[in-house]
């Protein structure tokens, strides 16, 4: 019988991990997700062994499980309302931890990650008896140690002849066995004389097996994926699967043998943080021939970009791509997580309740959510959830997915349905002026030479990256600020730039600001709040409903960038020659249309399209020939689309910044209507937006 196990998860006491990365949050999330046997993570940290020393007992070989009272308490769901039962089975841990190593070699400074595995508390603790004595286990859960990875490896087969060592994902380029900043150019470089003890390795979220299946020199080993979760909700967004008997050592031997080994469960590769190449701070996001071109210089800053995933797999490739599957290839199955499907179908936040409670409701009817993505008929998932759900998950299943790609720390987004298709959703009400602010299009970031991804609210991490954000759900409950955070929301009148690091509390700061404001007096209709997307509006809108009375919460204009853009579109329109009751042109409708005014194939109409994106962003300079000649034609298609009574999705921002520029009046009436601007993500705009 097939199991899925995710080995490579983290602790409380891990740097950057939620506050409920216990045992039994663990246990209950992995029984949401369909995962039977889950990596403990974090072993060397004394206080986590203890807890698993005292919460759990032995089960089967290798193996432990909740001790009864614990299990109960899962089974139970908590206790939460929402956390009702689900219909996976009593989950097994697996003793794990990620350390990471820093350490010189061959004239370069080398950090590189790994797995290890041990089948007993015993072997656990004499491992943490020889690590403890070369760095500071008390530190954090994934400990930093100065020592070479062949000898992390050495030491972990004396602790226990049975403990195993898998490089944890190989691909990223900060921290791994292979990445393009630290890492080495085979697995054997890496281990030196120890590399045969070596079976498996994990492929990481920013690659997938037919990547992987490239490198010769990886056609030895076991390709396995896990979560690395640094929080319980995130367990199981990648698995590897089982046929094996379900304790330590069949496991391991499905590993080193590929008996029992049953393939794995993948993120789809674009969406992984360092998929392609780039650099985050010049938002430039380059594919692999575009880097080679650039000799790897970002053309904004001079500075070298970071190679990605994609990049660093086709240095190493033997193979071209959908070339032969080595002898050791396995099935594989690329997935997104229902609650991204839900929130996607549903058009609302991810993290917003309507999105929690469908979620429940169909694990309730239906089972773990593994199987409800990978094996649940279609009818019944019609039956229990909707028509429009089912055709997700069908494309899902079938690949048929929309797909931008992630770089240099920048999640990529995957999605099921074009702008089209979510545009045929609810028809002509989509953008009707009462739904304008919930319903409003993603607004798209610059890059340099493709589409990248939309503003999200990240659903998974790479390896090595802080988790969390201010989106969390404490964030929904509206409790007190620290003092930094306090002193900020308290400024006066006047510019004020919150400036901190990821799950620092930066929108939730922004957010009792703009409360506070309009506690002091401040008319709700005066305070505008700019967001990404409508994830992010969404959120904004339901902690202010948290803050403030309802109904004055709902008086504040909370939208997007390009849903701004649109009103002013459909207000000021017509004085521009925009004929009253404009129409919004998808991507597939303004290609047909720049086909049938300049000609040319449709591949060709959407490679121009995309040059007039980067135009309208400031990427392109309309004062080259090149920029010129883009911005005649971009021009002649305004016109084009104007006279059928459209506007491009593209042109929501870039249209009402050109009237304004020449409409001193308009400027003066928008900064009447609205006196006090909220921005949030403000480091992420483009020119034309700060325009």
């Amino acid at each position: 019988m097939r199991f899925f196990a995710d080995l490579h998860i983290h602790s409380k006491y891990s740097r950057a991990t939620s506050r409920d990365c216990d045992l039994v949050h663990l246990a209950l999330w992995a029984r949401r997700k369909g995962i039977a046997v889950l990596g403990s993570g974090d072993f060397t940290h004394p206080a986590w062994l203890a807890a698993i020393a005292e919460e759990t007992v032995e089960a089967e070989p290798g193996l432990r499980r909740l001790t009864p009272e614990l299990e109960r308490q899962v089974a139970d769901g908590l206790g939460q309302p929402n956390a009702v039962p689900r219909a996976g089975g009593e989950v097994r841990f697996m003793l794990t931890v990620e350390i990471s190593t820093i350490y010189k070699k061959g004239d370069l400074t080398r950090k590189v990650h790994h797995v290890i595995g041990v089948p007993s508390l015993e072997a656990a603790r004499r491992l943490n008896q020889r690590l403890g004595r070369i760095g500071n286990l008390n530190a954090d859960g994934r400990p930093i140690l100065g020592l070479d990875s062949r000898n992390l490896l050495e030491i972990t087969l004396e602790a226990d002849p049975d403990a195993f060592l898998i490089p944890a994902h190989i691909w990223t380029p900060w921290f791994s066995a292979l990445g393009s900043k630290s890492g080495f150019d085979s697995i054997q470089a890496c281990y030196g004389d120890l590399a045969d003890h070596i079976f498996a390795v994990e492929t990481g979220l920013s690659s997938d097996p037919p990547m992987n299946w490239r490198v010769a020199s990886l056609d030895r080993y076991r390709l396995v994926s896990n979560s690395d979760a640094h929080s319980p909700s995130k367990v199981a967004r990648e698995a590897t699967a089982f046929t094996s008997a379900m304790d330590y050592h069949a496991m391991v031997h499905a590993l080193k043998s590929g008996e029992g080994y049953a393939g794995t469960v993948e993120f789809f590769p674009e969406e992984g943080k360092y998929h392609l190449d780039g650099h985050r701070d010049c938002r430039v996001c380059l594919d692999p021939v575009e880097t080679r071109r650039l000799n790897g210089i970002c053309p904004v800053c001079g500075k070298g970009v970071t190679v990605g995933v994609l990049n660093r797999v086709e240095a190493l490739a033997v193979r071209p791509e959908g070339g032969e599957r080595p002898a050791t290839a396995a099935p594989f199955w690329s997935l997104i997580p229902l609650p991204e499907i839900i929130a996607e179908v549903e058009g609302m936040g991810v993290s917003s309740n309507r999105v929690h409670r469908a979620y429940d409701e169909l694990l309730r009817r239906l089972g773990p959510e593994l199987s409800i993505l990978e094996e649940v008929p279609v009818e019944e998932i019609r039956t229990h959830g909707s028509v429009r759900l089912a055709e997700a998950i069908v494309r899902v299943r079938r690949g048929e997915v929309i797909r931008s790609g992630g770089y240099d720390g920048e999640f990529g987004v995957i999605r099921v349905f074009d702008a089209k298709t979510r545009s045929s959703r609810s028809a002509a009400g989509l953008f009707a002026p009462e739904e304008v602010e919930a319903r409003a299009p993603v607004a798209a970031k610059p890059t340099l030479s493709r589409k990248s991804p939309d503003k999200v609210i990240p659903s998974s991490m790479d390896a090595g990256a802080p988790q969390g954000s201010s989106e969390d759900d404490a964030l929904l409950s509206g409790d007190g600020l620290d003092d930094a955070q306090e002193r900020a929301a308290a400024h006066g009148d006047g510019p004020l730039l919150i400036l901190a690091g990821p799950g620092t509390g930066k929108t939730r700061t922004l957010t009792h600001r703009l409360a506070g404001r309009i506690r002091a007096g401040e008319e709700p209709e005066r305070c505008l709040a700019l967001t990404f997307t409508r994830r992010a509006a969404e959120e904004m809108r339901e902690r202010l409903g948290h803050l403030l009375e309802p109904e004055v919460a709902r008086r504040i204009p909370v939208m997007t960038f390009h849903a701004l853009g649109w009103s002013l579109i459909r207000r000021y329109g017509q004085r521009f020659d925009y004929p009253e009751g404009v129409k919004i042109a998808g991507e597939a409708d303004a290609a047909r249309r720049l086909m049938e005014d300049l000609g040319g194939t449709r591949n060709e109409a959407l490679k121009r399209l995309e040059q007039f994106s980067r135009l309208r962003r400031g990427l392109i300079d309309p004062g080259t020939p090149e920029g010129a000649e883009l911005a005649t034609a971009l021009a002649y298609h305004r016109a084009a689309l104007r006279k059928r009574g459209a506007v491009e999705l593209e042109d929501l921002v870039a249209l009402p910044v050109s009237w304004l520029d020449g409409a001193p009046e308009l400027v003066a009436a928008l900064r009447t209507r609205h006196a006090t601007l909220f921005v949030d993500e403000f480091q992420d705009i483009d020119a034309t937006q700060y325009s």
